[in-house]
């Protein structure tokens, strides 16, 4: 199944490819080879601190409760991901370590075949009293956050107080084997790049890996490129002191530049994802707390896995969404001039409200006026009443269907759409699952037809720039008694209106249109549209 947007006149080409068959590149394979092993996942939007880089100083407005995913539905999704070949998991918030369920949610992921690895990134406010609890549960490596080693000063960054607490933390990570642990330190001009030395000096005798992070731009944490201190300016200063600081071997997919201090026990990294960016190599997915999925930390697009899941999506038709997410990653994130100005939640939500897939109408009840003379009609009796017809006694055969719409967006929505760059998401893919879903709900939505058990169905939208409009396409297969015509129309029709509602923010000047069957085939009479579907 094919996304496809169109960037020239006289050419497609493909965005996304949504369903695969076994013989083509895994789910989480994207367009530029990378496969994403590693799943990181937000367990809660809440946190203990308050740092500036991370948190707007006015606080946020946390997702209710019900919004967020539950545990059962975080180990659902994280199960999904492992199926598909993810071998490690990472832990994060908000603060992890506030999650009611964290020690149940390790232990569960640990249980899961293919899972290597459980690791968490914390405050370590409260590791003295969690860490053993942990370990025991499972937990195989541990990141602890801490931008000073000056307690005034993390008091003025967290705006809290606990910077003994973390240093504790850190120390009975080391008691307990953790080797080795790793420390975070978000490097801010005329904050905290006084201490960089200091930090280094941790990992003279014991086996602590400092890992120097380059401030990055999200939501309210008023970022400012002054801040920034890039990695080579930190390499620089280091070699101040340590002339013979050297660089290490990487593991290809790993997103810290390692140095050492030669006869240090630790090591030092830099996470340079502002100034040289590791994309290339990028394995990462991110699931949020509100069970939304982001294939780049510094990208604003968001898809809501937890709406399929509370829609009844099948196992497959999540994959589908996950696998569109994925083959839309770009091959890598804007430059700094636009990072500072693309919209991304704010660290700690890592304000982007998602678009809920599109909830299908149950059945409303109709008032269906008798038609008289109508016999020669299947769904009317003699005496002009609304039946159904009985298929019992036809024959099983191999029934397909396609069917075509198109909405007029007009020429700003086609570019937003292209770029991807649409406030409520990614409409191609959003639109795409909703006619999957549409598909198998037309027995619900149409009170006449029957409920059929499709095999396959398949909905692919283009972008036409010379008519501004998004075109779509429906094929639906079934091994049934009755034909599945209307299943392709509803497909169709369904996911234009997606696009209508999804674009309805930037205008209301769309259309839907040319909604019609192209061919079905397989029952007593086939049929074949004499129009073109691209007019």
């Amino acid at each position: 199944m094919n996304i496809k947007c169109s960037l020239k006149n006289d050419k497609v080409l493909p965005l996304s490819t949504a369903r695969l068959s076994p013989q083509q590149k895994p789910i989480l394979e994207d367009n530029f080879g990378r496969n994403h092993t590693y799943l990181r996942i937000s367990l809660t939007e809440k946190c203990n601190l308050r740092c500036s880089y991370c948190m707007p100083e006015d606080g946020l407005s946390l997702t209710p409760k019900s919004h967020l995913l539950s545990t059962t539905e975080i180990l659902q999704l994280a199960d999904l991901f492992v199926k598909q070949g993810v071998t490690k998991i990472r832990l994060t918030g908000g603060e992890p370590t506030i999650h009611k369920d964290l020690q149940f949610i390790i232990e569960k992921l640990k249980e899961m075949d293919r899972v290597k690895i459980v690791a968490m990134t914390t405050n370590g406010l409260t590791l003295v009293r969690q860490l053993p609890d942990l370990q025991r549960a499972g937990l195989d490596a541990l990141n602890i956050s801490l931008d000073t080693l000056n307690q005034y000063k993390f008091e003025k960054i967290t705006r809290r107080k606990g910077w003994s607490r973390v240093m504790a933390g850190i120390d009975l990570a080391l008691e307990l084997g953790y080797n080795p642990v790793k420390v975070n330190c978000v490097v801010m001009k005329g904050i905290n790049d006084d201490e960089i030395l200091d930090f280094v000096q941790l990992t003279e005798n014991r086996n602590i890996h400092v890992r120097f992070i380059e401030y990055m731009p999200f939501g309210g944490n008023k970022w400012n490129s002054k801040k920034l201190v890039t990695y080579r300016e930190l390499v620089e200063k280091i070699e101040t002191r340590y002339p013979n600081f050297g660089e290490l071997k990487n593991d290809f997919n790993e997103t810290s530049k390692p140095y050492k201090v030669p006869g240090f026990a630790g090591q030092v990294g830099f996470i340079s994802s502002i100034s040289n960016n590791f994309c290339g190599s990028c394995n990462r997915l991110r699931l949020l707390a509100d069970g939304s999925l982001k294939v780049c930390l510094l990208g604003s697009a968001e898809i809501s896995l937890r709406d399929a899941l509370r829609n009844n999506c099948s196992e497959d038709d999540i994959l589908t969404l996950i696998n569109a997410a994925v083959l839309k990653k770009k091959r890598q994130h804007a430059g700094l001039d636009t990072l500072a100005n693309v919209p991304n939640r704010p660290m700690i939500l890592i304000d982007h409200l998602l678009p809920s897939l599109p909830l299908l109408a149950k059945p409303a009840t109709f008032y269906m006026q008798s038609l008289r003379h109508c016999s020669s009609l299947s769904h009317v009796t003699n005496s002009g009443e609304a039946t159904m017809v009985d298929v019992g006694g036809k024959n099983s055969t191999k029934r397909y269907a396609s069917a075509f719409a198109e909405v007029h967006v007009g020429c700003e929505i086609v570019k937003l759409i292209h770029e991807n760059a649409m406030k409520k998401g990614d409409v191609l893919s959003v639109a795409k699952l909703a006619g999957i879903m549409a598909a198998k709900k037309t027995s619900d939505l149409i009170p006449l037809c029957h409920n059929i058990a499709l095999s396959f169905v398949d909905v692919t939208l283009e972008i036409n720039p010379v008519t501004n409009c998004i075109q779509i396409t429906s094929d639906v297969h079934c091994l049934a008694k009755t034909g599945v015509e209307m299943e392709a129309l509803t497909a169709v029709t369904v996911a234009a209106l997606t696009v209508y509602d999804m674009c309805k923010a930037v205008s209301h000047e769309m259309r839907i249109q040319n909604v019609r069957l192209i061919k079905k085939t397989g029952g007593k009479k086939d049929f074949h549209s004499c129009n073109t579907v691209h007019e």
